[in-house]
């Protein structure tokens, strides 16, 4: 078997070695062959396991949530919902449904969200029908690995001591932020991860490297910021983490997040 973890999000999968996980995006696929994860293949072995994390920094009650999430799947593949129900797994809670596609369409789509604190996870597993057999008992044995371990591989720690998540590198001040009069207390760190996810990060890599938060200002958030802040503390050294949201052009979907520290 082998093991998937999001750094980010905090979770953990694992998966038949003869299956293959590729990200897309924001969305982490899981698919028996390369071509079921590429747009419009609709041969067989086509099935897929679709995962996207979301944050819910405004804790709204996991209804609208789904209801958002039951839209969006009705505008890609035209699919309604018959019922649902309840859905626990790997401690989050959620909801779960088997959703009925049109009749010209061969496939089988079974969705759920699950809830724990403030992320949230997206799940979609689609195959064709003809393939349940193939792919029901191996998506319900991946679903149900998952988890949210304790501590995540992969964080890296800069020079200075501070935090990193994958694929962040320095980058200079001035490229960030002007006019600032004490460019040596500040640093600044460029990559391409959801804005969210990053939040979800510190609030729970910062605690599990010794640092306590002593202030957490969200973004989105009706105060208007314009990005989010955290206030930390390690053996006496304070440091403040803005994370500062970014589009990139022609990608209006996307929020990405770069990192300035300020040593206090």
């Amino acid at each position: 078997m082998a093991v998937f973890q999001h750094v980010l999000w905090g979770y953990e999968l694992i998966y038949p070695e003869d299956w293959i996980h590729k990200s897309l995006g924001d969305v982490e696929g899981f698919a028996l062959i390369p071509e079921a994860l590429t747009p419009d293949y609709a041969g067989p072995k086509s099935g897929q396991i679709l995962v996207r994390g979301e944050w819910n920094c405004a804790r709204q009650p996991i209804e609208p949530i789904w209801n958002r999430h039951i839209g969006m799947l009705a505008s890609w593949l035209g699919a309604r919902q018959v019922g649902s129900a309840p859905w626990r797994m790997g401690g989050a809670t959620g909801i779960e449904a088997e959703i009925v596609l049109p009749k010209k369409d061969q496939r089988r789509l079974w969705t759920g969200i699950l809830e724990r604190g403030m992320t949230v996870l997206n799940f979609v597993v689609l195959h064709l029908k003809e393939e349940r057999e193939i792919y029901q008992t191996a998506a319900t044995k991946i679903l149900a690995s998952l988890r949210f371990p304790a501590e995540m591989a992969d964080v890296l720690i800069s020079d200075s001591g501070f935090l990193l998540p994958p694929g962040y590198g320095p980058i200079p001040l001035e490229s960030v932020l002007d006019d600032v009069h004490d460019p040596d207390r500040w640093r600044a760190f460029d990559g391409a991860s959801d804005v969210g996810a990053l939040q979800a990060f510190y609030l729970r890599e910062a605690p599990n490297h010794g640092w306590s938060i002593d202030e957490y200002a969200p973004f989105p958030s009706p105060a208007e910021l314009g990005f989010a802040r955290l206030r930390m503390e390690k053996d006496g050294r304070k440091i403040t983490l803005g994370i500062l949201p970014y589009q990139v052009e022609g990608n209006q979907k996307n929020t990405f997040g770069r990192l300035v520290f300020k040593l206090d």
